[in-house]
């Protein structure tokens, strides 16, 4: 391991997050997970599909 993860480390278990940022990252890395569950499950619906124009190396573009 590099010597820079062991200084985060230390600084982290010197001044620990608050327990409002542990809340906040739980409900983040909780509403990324239902909506990757969501998605994996379900399927992701077609009207938020962007449609695909090609772009300027993909051929087609704006017709």
């Amino acid at each position: 391991m590099s010597p820079w993860f062991f200084v985060k480390m230390s600084r982290l278990v010197r001044n620990p997050p608050s327990r409002k940022m542990i809340i906040l990252w739980a409900v983040v890395i909780g509403a990324a997970l239902t909506l990757a569950g969501i998605e994996k499950f379900i399927g992701w619906p077609d009207w938020m599909t962007v449609n695909q124009w090609g772009g300027r190396f993909g051929g087609g573009g704006l017709r």
